[in-house]
């Protein structure tokens, strides 16, 4: 049983990696919600000026990615643990205490 729930979550896997590549129209460029977003303001209002400009910018693409992805580790460090800290604790357990 265990066997056959691991070939079945590999093959998803393989499958959600595979698709951007195979599929038509999934490749290409990938936008994110900001970018989106400033696309359907300015398609829906061509003269729309910005409130306000970031207060720094990052000197590339790669600098923001970067800076990115280290904001999403420390949380998903940070969210793990606390949520072994939590576990550890119900169980009793020496470390979360």
């Amino acid at each position: 049983m265990a066997a056959r729930r691991s070939l079945w979550l590999i093959a998803a896997t393989v499958a959600i990696v595979a698709a951007p590549l195979v599929v038509p129209g999934l490749g290409g460029e990938f936008k994110g919600s900001d970018d989106l977003g400033t696309d359907a303001i300015i398609e829906a209002r061509p003269g729309y000026q910005p409130w306000f400009q970031p207060l720094w910018k990052p000197p590339s693409d790669e600098v923001e990615s970067l800076l990115f992805s280290l904001q999403a580790a420390l949380g998903a460090g940070f969210l793990g643990y606390l949520i072994g800290r939590r576990q550890s604790s119900r169980r009793g357990d020496v470390a979360g205490r």
